[in-house]
């Protein structure tokens, strides 16, 4: 081809955290497919500073700007570079990518296809292979023993006979013994010395056999399907079809070193006491508990996700576990490793979203419909930038069913904005009404409390509800979260299904929400996340909606974090405010008189939730519950986190399985189900209006 041309030239390659971006001379050899640096120009003529074969490798632009893109090598190897600009970059990656399909269809050509090749998943390795035995050589058709029979003349052969699928089927059991076997071996090694688990051979050999295993699964799932098919009609009654038990589990294959058939007392640490690990009874936990907001404290903890070393130390780990996954599956019920998870559980993550209490109250201040429409839409812009902890994307933890959060916030009301003039009053005699006895006295003081409660009311599908009211201001949001998240080869969505109700109960106005999904982008290398997708917010009493675009990056070119909206009367269809920016950084708002404001996110005040001291808390929320796991991370004890972590997910599989063996449902705490939804109990609608029926009725 014209196109396979040596090439080089200096490019950027990035090296760690600590040494970072550096220059490097790169020369792509197209004779022998391999892609070698130097430190320079002038050392070419020497040893190359490291060389990466390509046959079998990946070649990505990044998605993270229009100069950067990796080349993950068939060894699990993988080189970050970056070029001048879109174009250099262009020029390298197309011939790259020439030549890696060169060579790998080369690497095709002169191997012999599959059926004359010897087929044993452990009958080819090496005299200091660990844990594998030599087998004689067998072909795919003997192994499966799926050729052809012959039959006695004059009887009608059918097109595939039901005992033919049950030896594919026994077949295939030794395999996945075989292959669990093989997996065993390799992980019982050291990690450290000569050889060991995490040995880039033996990770690939581990990654291939698993997804070898999961392609026969899906191959002997569809000789099942056209069989049922065939079979049709000619079935007696009653008859059934046995399907294929699920494929072999993933969270079996993360744990490096340790063979996972321990009981679970031997892999406790000294530290996971029995009481911790014994589940509490449901029926001494499931009353819903009124926290006083005077015994929570201003929160001290301040764990920014900026450290990067784990994910640096334990990339193998990664690649072993991306090697396993497939695009577009579902990742709910997959154990991911710990040290991707960052300091704090899904449900604070949600009340983190509530770190600007001031604009959260200011809404029910505008005195008009569109005012609060556009107020509200300011606040829901400026909230997700203080929901993440920093620039590096981790995973907060999965709460455990029935996991409880409980915070507040005080706010000054001096701090509190008005309407635009500054005189709306914070309630107008024609709208007061009474509060509860449980609240009175709270008129006095100079802050107004936004109280905060999140319960975990579902495991499978892991759905989460979250609460949070102003007495004071008599207004309160409702939502329901159903996280579902897929693999999307180098990043992962996590959609977020559910609906969030704001209640403006001054003005008799009900606002329904959804969220963006969000995606952790360049997952082997600097993890980032991204929002995406369109958001409606509308207000039926009103006739006003919002909606709301989060524009992920596009391949070429673009800003990251852009987000665009607007706000609209929906009866004129008159547009009465655009938005622009960025959801973490700057945001624009153009109003209908012509006037512009700047809001820069990274200036405005974040208020400190209050949370309860731990030894006040409950055994089921959430700080109590994962301390331990948190205490471990901090102090950089992966191993220890994850003992902790697996006794806690251990505790929830055995309270579920009794509960099925029982038939026992599950109680929640906070929320109630309503249709697809979930309420909290005792919403500030529902005591308002009883205290102005008891008002009328004294009237």
């Amino acid at each position: 081809s014209d196109h396979m041309e040596n090439i080089y030239g200096y490019l950027m390659k990035y090296t760690n955290l600590v040494t970072g971006w550096q220059y490097r001379f790169f020369v792509l050899n197209n004779d022998a497919g391999l892609l070698e640096y130097f430190v320079n120009e002038q050392s070419r003529h020497l040893k190359p500073r490291g060389t990466l074969q390509l046959a079998g490798a990946v070649i990505s632009p990044s998605d993270e700007d229009s100069h950067t893109f990796t080349v993950n090598a068939a060894s699990g190897e993988q080189y970050k570079l970056r070029a001048t600009d879109a174009k250099e970059r262009q020029h390298w990656v197309s011939r790259l990518q020439i030549c890696t399909q060169h060579h790998t269809e080369a690497i095709g050509k002169n191997n012999p296809p599959l059926k004359s090749r010897s087929f044993s998943l452990a009958s080819q390795g090496s005299a200091n292979s660990p844990g594998v035995q030599r087998r004689p050589s067998q072909n795919a058709v003997s192994f499966f023993n799926v050729g052809h029979h012959r039959l006695p003349a004059g009887k009608r052969v059918p097109i595939m006979q039901p005992d033919h699928l049950v030896d594919v089927r026994e077949m295939m059991s030794q395999a996945e013994g075989q292959q669990r076997d093989l997996i065993r071996s390799i992980e019982c090694l050291p990690v450290s010395g000569h050889l060991t688990s995490l040995d880039q051979d033996l990770l690939m050999l581990k990654a291939t056999s698993m997804a070898t295993m999961n392609c026969l699964n899906d191959c002997f799932h569809i000789l099942q399907l056209q069989h049922a098919s065939q079979q049709k009609g000619s079935l007696p009654a009653g008859t059934t079809i046995s399907w294929l038990e699920p494929k072999i589990s993933l969270a079996n294959h993360f744990k490096n070193g340790a063979a996972q058939n321990f009981p679970a007392e031997i892999n406790k640490p000294a530290s996971v006491t029995e009481e911790q690990s014994i589940a509490e009874p449901c029926e001494l936990t499931r009353e819903p508990e009124e926290i006083n907001p005077d015994e929570e404290l201003e929160d001290i903890c301040d764990d920014k996700e900026d450290d990067l070393g784990a994910v640096e130390e334990q990339r193998s780990v990664i690649l072993h576990l991306l090697s396993q996954l497939k695009l577009g599956m579902d990742l709910t019920r997959v154990v991911l490793p710990t040290f991707i998870l960052e300091k704090r559980s899904l449900l604070e993550m949600y009340a983190d979203f509530m770190s600007h209490p001031d604009l959260f109250i200011a809404i029910t201040n505008g005195t008009t419909p569109e005012e609060r429409m556009i107020r509200f839409v300011e606040y829901y812009l400026t909230s997700f930038h203080e929901g993440r902890k920093g620039a590096i994307a981790k995973k907060p933890y999965n709460p455990i069913i029935g996991e409880t959060f409980h915070c507040s916030w005080r706010m000054p009301k001096s701090d509190v904005a008005a309407d635009a003039g500054g005189n709306f009053p914070a309630h107008s005699p024609s709208e007061q009404v009474n509060l509860p006895k449980d609240v009175e006295g709270q008129a006095e003081l100079d802050y107004y409390t936004v109280k905060f409660v999140a319960e975990q009311v579902s495991h499978h599908p892991p759905v989460s509800g979250f609460y949070a009211e102003c007495v004071e201001r008599k207004m309160c949001v409702n939502a329901h979260v159903w996280t579902k998240s897929k693999f999307l080869g180098m990043s992962i969505g996590v959609t977020m299904v559910g609906e969030g109700i704001l209640s403006l109960l001054e003005h008799g106005e009900e606002y329904t929400f959804s969220l963006p999904c969000a995606y952790a982008r360049s997952i082997l290398t600097v993890p980032w996340v991204e929002l995406g997708g369109k958001v409606n917010i509308n207000c039926a009493k009103t006739g006003y909606s919002a909606s709301i675009n989060f524009h992920t990056k596009p391949f070429y070119g673009g800003k990251l974090h852009r987000v665009t909206g607007e706000v609209k009367q929906n009866a004129t269809n008159t547009v009465v405010c655009r938005v622009q920016g960025e959801w973490n950084s700057v945001l624009e708002f153009t109003y209908s008189n012509g006037e512009t404001k700047y809001v820069d996110l990274t200036k405005l005040t974040v208020t400190r939730k209050r949370v309860r001291p731990l030894e006040k808390q409950g055994p089921f929320e959430s700080r109590r519950l994962w301390q331990h796991v948190t205490e471990s991370l901090r102090d950089g004890d992966i191993d220890k986190a994850t003992e902790h972590k697996r006794a806690l997910e251990e505790r929830q599989r055995n309270e579920e399985r009794l509960r099925a063996e029982t038939e026992t449902p599950w109680c929640t705490k906070y929320f109630l189900k309503d249709g697809d939804g979930w309420v909290y109990h005792k919403p500030l609608w529902k005591t308002v209006s009883a205290a102005q029926t008891q008002q009328t009725d004294t009237n």
